[in-house]
């Protein structure tokens, strides 16, 4: 019973963990970044104490290097001067010596190819990361350009939508004015027609004539005669075609 109930937590956890992933990638990549500086700070202490090794093999080799040639002068010395036991000893000793040598030496080199291997693997392992963490930050900002690119599409499509429905709205303010263009045409119509034409024009001749009789008194106030007003001329007779009789 509480196995399952802590698988279903865990399930549950997970699930989180990989929600908040998905939405944090730059998170994760830091978090990724982090743990490869704190494993290549631990990789580096061990090349470190690999490389103590080797200085300390190489001042051993120098050491009994130095030593060797001294026990050699020193033995040729003894035996120059007819002191053979002494001579012996230090036979024997530069012996040992030299084996110690031969030992240091190939452990001298062995270190130093495994620190060589050791460090050269570092270095690819450091490129290989940081290749990884450009073709990801790539990735993520061709994601980055992806999403924009949907978000400004969904934005056009929204303003499509807008354009539509002010279609629709254009289209009613143009029935509106055409029902008034209409009413305000019957209006006129009505107000036109109930016009007396006849009427109209009596009172234009009748201001008219006033008018004139008005202009008439002036001018015998002043003394000068009024001129009667020209009769319309009857217009020519329009010319028969054809030929003259």
């Amino acid at each position: 019973m509480f196995a399952r109930i802590g698988r279903l937590f865990r399930g549950f956890v997970g699930l989180f963990i990989s929600g908040i992933e998905e939405a944090n990638p730059e998170a994760l990549m830091e978090a990724a970044r982090t743990e490869f500086r704190q494993k290549m700070t631990q990789y580096n202490l061990a090349l470190a104490k690999m490389a103590g090794v080797a200085e300390r093999l190489k001042g051993q080799v120098k050491g009994k290097a130095v030593r060797a040639q001294e026990l050699e002068r020193r033995i040729l010395a003894n035996h120059r001067a007819g002191n053979m036991e002494l001579a012996g000893t230090l036979a024997r000793e530069l012996q040992e010596l030299k084996a110690d040598l031969t030992v240091d030496t190939a452990e001298l080199k062995e270190t130093e190819e495994a620190y060589d291997a050791n460090l050269r693997q570092a270095k690819l392992a450091q490129r290989e990361f940081e290749d990884k963490v450009r073709k990801v930050e790539k990735q993520l900002s061709q994601v980055k350009i992806k999403e924009a690119q949907a978000e400004a599409a969904a934005a056009l499509s929204n303003v499509a939508f807008k354009v539509g429905d002010l279609g629709d709205t254009m289209k009613t303010v143009e029935d509106i004015l055409e029902k008034r263009y209409e009413v305000s045409a019957g209006k006129a119509r009505v107000a036109r027609d109930m016009v007396d034409i006849e009427k109209v024009e009596e009172k234009e001749n009748e201001r008219k004539a006033l008018e004139q009789v008005a202009l008439a008194e002036f001018l015998a106030s002043q003394g000068i005669q009024a001129t009667p007003a020209t009769e319309t001329q009857t217009p020519a007779s329009a010319k028969e075609i054809g030929p003259q009789q």
